[in-house]
């Protein structure tokens, strides 16, 4: 299905039902009052997190979205019923906002999460409800309010453990391929991915983590240039960030230090927040050197960027190296959830 993070609804809550104005007609009863019951409240609109979906695609075929009206009052002092609420299913991760106003109305993170979007109206009164000791026939009854109407813009932000970042062919396709389900087109000719895509890695029987492959970035991606600027912000909800870089590029492509420094570049003008999360380097493709330059191409990349954290080597098209850095990646995360300031 193709991966749409953003996508703009219109909502409606239920108007609510109007009060009655009745009065009892009953045979024996010559001195019968007023009866009319009120209306029911409209129906409200809540957005609900659910976590099997992973794309906003449908609502650009399904925008509007509506709660039932309640229904009027009548006789014999009979309420009416109230209107349906209507929940509807966003991905885990989704933000929303009034796309009229821009102004932010919830971030729904948690499964079964709900976010009242739209209020439904308040039921009109009944003429019952007027009677008193100097009104006994009150003629007057209220209609119900109007429920609210608003256009939303949700905007998905994927939420994943850990997130791949890296130039294009990098083999962060590859990568997640090889360590989880996911199947990301891979092929051996030069293109980028054009949708992120999520996988669980499963290190043992009792523990897993969701990785994302966001798509590759290019330089000026903070500014709009190609896809990056649209998905950059999915790295923001993730504990760790593994820079996948190159270490044979395509002979068309810039070299491994260049492009890795136009990547921190871009993060750094996205976001700096993103610039400080924990990140580690990892030299993908290390098969395609040979045996004996190995050690020192890798050591070279490392001081030319003068990298202080984690090091990995890895083949993601062989295997090589990735058993013990989905370990490490694991343990990483298993000590980041136990530290009290996570």
């Amino acid at each position: 299905m193709k991966f749409v993070d953003e996508a703009e609804i219109r909502v409606e809550a239920g108007d609510g039902g109007n009060g009655c104005v009745g009065f009892r007609r009953e045979k024996y009863v010559p001195l019968g009052g007023p009866d009319g019951g009120d209306g029911g409240d409209g129906g409200s609109v809540f957005l609900v997190a659910s976590n099997n979906l992973n794309t906003l695609v449908d609502f650009r075929y399904n925008p509007t979205h509506r709660a039932e009206r309640g229904q009027n009052g009548s006789g014999s002092n009979c309420t009416g019923r109230k209107g349906e609420d209507c929940h509807v299913r966003v991905p885990t991760g989704t933000i929303v906002y009034d796309a009229e106003t821009g102004e932010k109305l919830g971030d729904l993170t948690r499964e079964g999460e709900e976010l009242l979007v739209a209020q439904g109206g308040f039921h009109g009164i009944g003429n019952a409800r007027f009677k008193s000791s100097t009104n006994r026939a009150p003629q007057q009854a209220t209609k119900g309010t109007p429920g609210e109407k608003r256009y939303l813009k949700l905007e998905l932000k994927l939420i994943a453990d850990v997130g791949l970042l890296g130039m294009p062919n990098a083999g962060k396709s590859s990568l997640i391929r090889a360590v989880s389900s996911a199947r990301p087109k891979v092929a051996d000719y030069p293109f980028t991915t054009l949708h992120p895509n999520l996988g669980v890695v499963r290190v043992d029987d009792q523990r897993s983590f969701v990785m994302a492959d966001i798509p590759g970035l290019i330089e000026g991606a903070a500014d709009g240039a190609g896809l990056g600027m649209q998905f950059l912000k999915h790295l923001a909800r993730t504990r760790l960030l593994l820079h996948v870089l190159d270490v044979v590029p395509y002979e068309s492509e810039e070299q491994p230090c260049e492009a890795a420094r136009k990547i921190i570049h871009e993060l750094t003008q996205w976001d700096e927040q993103l610039e400080e999360k924990p990140r580690w380097l990892v030299l993908n493709k290390v098969d395609q050197l040979p045996a004996e330059l190995v050690d020192v191409h890798c050591q070279t990349i490392v001081d030319e960027l003068g990298w202080q954290g984690p090091v990995f080597r890895i083949s993601a098209l062989r295997g090589d190296g990735l058993k013990p850095l989905m370990f490490q990646v694991m343990d990483f995360l298993t000590q980041a959830s136990h530290d009290p300031e996570e």
